[in-house]
């Protein structure tokens, strides 16, 4: 854990402590808006755009580790923002938008099944807050705690977090990490570190919602999705796994070549849609955890935006926006309706503590949790 403790002790001293000033291409967000004391620690926001040729810049906060803002040129030239937030720290309070817009989710992403869980022989019982079951870390997860921070340069954000034991019911003490780098080519390059002194699980995503318009007020459901994934988790009612691996074919869960993301969405007389109120599933991704490999496109063809996935995951979260209702307001005073952006997480299949059949999210002391995401953008008309 040294290496993690040497960049929180960075942190505290304030190394390379930099903010968005200066940047007046990242949609036109103020600095200040996100300077706050929560929890006796300081938040603020961080500008990455990486060293090469490039338009791609990305606005971070380390209040959950959030990506606020993130801008690239359009088939014609023009930048848009593709990430859906919020123009200020307060909005991402829970007692204002108990949401996960932008986070780093830990320590589990996604559900475990009422929240219990057995290691070792010892049952865990986790805080629920989701239709009876525990979501993305619990009521108070990951992404409402001060991460600290450290940018070494204008391309790279290194986001530590100290995990006690007992942290929302998760056994062992826990340090993590998140790095952000902005690459030439476009790429956003995700990768997170965890390590314990005592048995636990972990699984760590983002929560970003894309909307590759650049147009949140409009939905994506133009917009067209393709995942390298020829077999899914499905989900009861309760939006819980059920420990089956079906095939997508022949179903609207097939996007193994490109198709609008809304074109099958509203058909509910297929169990799966009408259970997860839209797509709310675990695609069990082809690509044998490659980072080499393509797990998934997204491409509004409003814009000429596409966004590639490349992961070292087994999972990939497609969630359509489905609980996303017109009563939130974000950037831009945008309010964002139903569908107005799509999650695609990085992960572990949901549920994963409790199905023994399914690749492990067990971390021990003296192992090292590791996972690597690239975000890789492209303009094409």
């Amino acid at each position: 854990m040294n290496k993690l403790i040497l960049l929180a002790a960075a942190s505290a001293l304030g190394v390379a402590m930099a903010s968005c000033d200066g940047k007046p291409a990242m949609a036109g967000m103020n600095p200040a808006n996100f300077e706050a004391t929560v929890d006796g620690k300081t938040t603020a926001l961080y500008c990455l755009s990486s060293k090469g040729e490039t338009d791609m810049q990305v606005a971070v906060t380390n209040y959950g580790g959030r990506i606020v803002a993130l801008t690239v040129r359009d088939a014609e030239g023009v930048m848009r923002d593709v990430v859906l937030g919020f123009d200020s720290i307060q909005d991402y309070f829970p007692d204002h938008n108990p949401q996960d817009f932008g986070a780093t989710i830990g320590r589990y992403a996604n559900r475990i099944n009422h929240g219990k869980m057995v290691i070792d022989g010892d049952t865990v019982q986790l805080p629920v807050n989701n239709f009876g079951h525990t979501l993305h870390g619990g009521p108070a997860g990951w992404q409402y705690k001060v991460f600290d921070a450290e940018q070494p340069n204008d391309s790279t954000l290194i986001l530590s977090i100290d995990s006690p034991d007992g942290d929302n019911g998760f056994p062992g003490h826990v340090k993590a990490s998140v790095t952000f780098t902005a690459m030439d080519g476009n790429k956003l390059d995700i990768r997170y570190q965890a390590e314990t002194d005592a048995p636990t699980v972990i699984n760590m995503t983002n929560h970003s919602y894309f909307n590759l318009s650049g147009k949140p007020e409009q939905p994506v459901t133009a917009h067209t999705l393709q995942v390298t994934g020829s077999s899914y988790t499905p989900v009861d009612s309760t939006y819980m796994t059920t420990g089956e691996i079906l095939p997508v074919a022949g179903t609207p869960m097939d996007f193994t070549t490109a198709k609008p993301v809304g074109l099958e969405i509203g058909m509910t007389d297929f169990v799966q849609i009408k259970n997860g109120n839209g797509y709310d599933h675990n695609w069990v991704l082809d690509t044998n955890g490659n980072i080499t490999r393509k797990a998934a496109t997204l491409y509004s063809p409003e814009s000429g935006i596409g966004m590639n996935i490349y992961t070292s995951e087994p999972g990939l979260q497609v969630y359509s926006g489905n609980f996303l209702d017109g009563t939130m307001k974000g950037k831009y005073s945008i309010v964002y309706n139903q569908r107005a952006g799509i999650a695609l997480e990085t992960q572990h299949y949901p549920d994963s503590p409790n199905k023994p059949q399914w690749p492990s999210v067990m971390l021990r002391p003296g192992e090292t949790y590791t996972s690597h995401t690239i975000l890789e953008f492209f303009t094409s008309k």
